[in-house]
């Protein structure tokens, strides 16, 4: 496609409008809006054009503008009182410092579309070069009441500093992702985003959903807006609530009825834990005799668990390690004496357990020594002995309420 056909056409350049659905009422909240051109009869997509490094930005930035302008008009035209969603680089949005742009925005609002109505959507791409005018471009917008979006988020980690600098109103993250990379990984680049979006204040939008899986995905890790063509296709009208591919509220109430079965299922497992300790303190006879106690619990959890202990409430293990290696349990005494206060939450925990007189089933995480994910359940013995039974990952991976969090 000829760049200039594109520019001396421009009566054949339309934008197309994709619903941005959000978590909380389950409907249209706002649009990204798309380029399509007309050739040939068919309308086709003008992310060639706006991503080919050859084209010059003066002339991508003629065209947004058209865009612009069109997707504002039908906004207007149609009283559609949602938001709109823009992609810009941040060569375009520099030139002339910024204020092309800004005073483009400013005719739009004498038209009645105020600012505070549009998301200035940029990729993690635009950190590479002259961050810090960026950053301070970016501020400046936001006194406009501007929202700013960082797009295709996570796809660097050594940008993450300069996200929380930025301060994003959204960060958008491609379900894609799922697909293409390891599941375990991008747990781990999900889950710094998560924590990053908390810090800052950000919400969390997931785009390119194109399924049931990625839809659920999304609700369970805290999207606050979903996107895609599960949910609806980009169409040149904005689209309405009805006109959804799907019922999401429909949709996230069978996602809640799921996830609370999976949460009465482990809270279950966490009992049963427990009524099975409750059942052999008539043996626990304090510290000096913590190993033959062990060697108790063993016979309850031989199916469950690869690994049992003792420690105190300073985290000092006062027991050998219990541990079962080819359907045998084997005696780590080398393992007394061993701190383990420095692991987070451990300290909580165990004043957890003091306080209510109950065990705690621990989220999964990676053991340190077999990098397998697994479980622990904690319990008190006492005000200053408690029990860990590590959960093997060959259970937690039979049983789907362990095994998802």
């Amino acid at each position: 496609m000829d760049p200039l056909d594109i520019l001396e056409n421009l009566d054949k350049v339309k934008p197309v409008f994709q619903p941005i659905v959000s978590a909380v009422k389950h409907s249209i909240i706002g649009y990204e809006i798309f380029g399509r051109f007309q050739s040939d009869g068919d309308w086709i997509s003008l992310a060639d054009f706006f991503h080919d490094l050859d084209v010059p930005d003066e002339y991508k930035a003629e065209v947004d503008h058209h865009l612009l302008k069109q997707a504002i008009d039908e906004m207007l035209e149609s009283d559609n009182k949602g938001s709109l969603f823009i992609n810009r680089n941040a060569r375009q949005l520099l030139v002339n410092g910024g204020e092309d742009f800004l005073q483009t925005l400013m005719e739009f609002e004498k038209k009645g579309f105020s600012m505070d109505r549009l998301v200035l959507e940029i990729t993690e791409h635009d950190f590479e070069e002259g961050f810090d005018v960026l950053n301070h471009l970016l501020i400046y917008y936001k006194t406009y009441g501007i929202q700013i979006a960082v797009d295709h988020v996570g796809a660097k980690s050594s940008n993450i500093d300069r996200i929380r600098q930025i301060k994003p109103h959204i960060l958008k993250i491609d379900t894609g992702i799922i697909r293409q990379s390891n599941p375990d990984v991008f747990q781990d680049i999900l889950y710094s985003l998560s924590l990053l979006a908390h810090r800052i204040g950000a919400k969390l939008s997931f785009e390119n959903i194109e399924d049931d899986y990625q839809l659920n995905f999304a609700w369970k890790h805290g999207g606050h807006y979903y996107q895609g063509f599960y949910l609806a296709k980009p169409d040149f009208t904005p689209l309405l609530d009805d006109c959804l591919l799907i019922d999401v509220g429909e949709k996230v109430i069978g996602f809640i009825q799921h996830e609370k079965s999976l949460v009465k299922e482990r809270l279950a497992f966490a009992l049963s834990c427990e009524e099975k300790i409750k059942k052999l303190m008539s043996k626990w006879d304090g510290p000096e005799t913590a190993d033959s106690f062990i060697e108790v619990v063993t016979r309850s959890f031989d199916e469950e668990s690869f690994r049992i202990y003792i420690c105190n409430s300073d985290g000092q293990q006062m027991s050998s390690n219990f541990r079962k290696q080819d359907e045998h349990w084997k005696i780590e005494k080398g393992q007394v004496g061993s701190h383990w206060g420095f692991r987070p939450y451990f300290l909580e925990n165990i004043l957890h357990m003091r306080t209510w007189h109950k065990g705690i089933l621990s989220d999964s995480y990676a053991d340190i020594e077999t990098a397998e994910m697994i479980r622990t359940f904690s319990f008190p013995l006492s005000e200053k002995y408690f029990l860990f039974i590590d959960i093997s990952y060959s259970f937690i991976f039979n049983h789907d309420y362990l095994l998802i969090e």
